[in-house]
């Protein structure tokens, strides 16, 4: 829990306000921990959202039949993807996650992880990669992605699908 407390504690600078906010974070994470049930949901909806959006790279991670290919977001959805960005950066994301729920989505952080994967999509084509080959690659480049870059794709993500969705 400290990966979650310690940006607060740094921003805030109090640790009251501090425990406040992180007890209000826990409330609206708590399904992302054991026997939540939102862990298996954001893999779904990844699922979904890259088969709707992106049916090349959909067919790449679905290959081998196998459905843990989403599980290299585990890390992202557990901590709103504290350890993938530097501490400005993660100020940054959470603010826009937490913004997103009164004016865009209640499900940014899908987003989010979705522009991840799209930013890197070339990559993961090129190079043919596996579970293993996708996990060993988002974990080393934790803390080097472009994040402006990766809100604002993002951002068009989320216009793309209420742009489906609308269209239907």
């Amino acid at each position: 829990m400290c990966d979650l407390l310690a940006p607060l504690l740094v921003i805030l600078d109090d640790e009251v306000m501090a425990f406040s906010c992180f007890t209000e974070m826990m409330k609206r994470m708590n399904q992302n921990f054991p026997y939540g049930g939102a862990m298996d949901s954001h893999f779904a909806n990844m699922r979904s959202l890259i088969q709707i959006l992106d049916s090349e790279l959909f067919e790449l991670m679905q290959q081998n039949g196998d459905y843990t290919h989403f599980y290299f977001c585990y890390r992202w959805f557990l901590l709103d993807f504290k350890r993938e960005m530097v501490y400005d950066d993660v100020y940054s994301v959470w603010e826009t996650i937490w913004a997103a729920k009164y004016i865009s989505s209640e499900h940014f952080v899908l987003f989010i992880a979705l522009a991840l994967v799209e930013m890197y999509r070339d990559i993961i084509l090129e190079n043919n990669m596996d579970f293993t080959d996708i996990i060993k690659f988002f974990n080393e480049m934790a803390e080097r992605h472009n994040v402006p870059q990766v809100l604002m794709m993002a951002r068009d993500l989320v216009n793309k699908v209420q742009t489906l969705i609308e269209n239907k």
